[in-house]
């Protein structure tokens, strides 16, 4: 099982962290039925602000779009880690959540002083990893990792849907809608879906 950590909540402000380099880390596709668990991993340019940085569940597509472009054009680094379907059925969400934030942190071609990570549990990482709730609305470097991660889950759901073409990814990205439900009740579930996942697990269980 991966460490996990729970710490109390950071400074409202990555301008109040007397660091070299800090590091934004958010997840995406945690609550799908199909698909990969995705995190990504940003240092922002402190020189170099980006405008309009949010949640990116609260930004359009378009808008998303835009901003994945400025934030891998300006930043100081930037990276992506993902858990398969099957990883998620072996070791459950929560760990394979962890795992890709381990996976994307790692990548980074710049390591960071200290990592934040929305939500409430961190991963292990070997340096200070914080926990800040709602902190890919608060905190800049987050709000770039969730951008990134949603973008990339996005355009590789649509890249499956062609591989799957009866379950719609492209459409909902492998959330439980009911196309998708009324698909996995006519086809069954394929590959790309979490067994583990009760909806789909009382679909293939005798």
């Amino acid at each position: 099982m991966i460490p996990v950590v729970q710490q109390p909540a950071w400074p409202n402000s990555e301008c109040e962290l007397s660091v070299a380099h800090v590091a934004g880390c958010d997840e995406v596709g945690r609550g799908t039925w199909a698909g990969p668990v995705v995190a990504a991993a940003v240092i922002l340019d402190p020189h170099c602000p980006i405008a309009g940085l949010a949640d990116s569940k609260k930004l359009s597509s378009k808008r998303r779009e835009i901003l994945d472009i400025q934030i891998r054009e300006h930043c100081l680094a930037w990276s992506l880690g993902r858990a398969s379907a099957q990883e998620i059925d072996q070791i459950n969400i929560l760990q394979a959540t962890l795992l890709a934030m381990q996976r994307a942190v790692a990548a980074l071609k710049l390591q960071p002083d200290l990592v934040l990570v929305d939500g409430n549990r961190t991963p292990a990482l070997p340096m200070p990893c914080q926990a800040i709730v709602g902190g890919d609305a608060t905190q800049p470097a987050i709000s770039a990792a969730s951008i990134i991660a949603k973008v990339y889950r996005d355009r590789l759901m649509q890249s499956l849907a062609k591989d799957h073409p009866v379950y719609g990814f492209d459409r909902h990205f492998g959330y439980g809608t009911m196309q998708h439900r009324l698909a996995l009740q006519r086809h069954g579930p394929c590959a790309e879906h979490r067994h583990s996942f009760s909806p789909i697990r009382h679909l293939i269980q005798p």
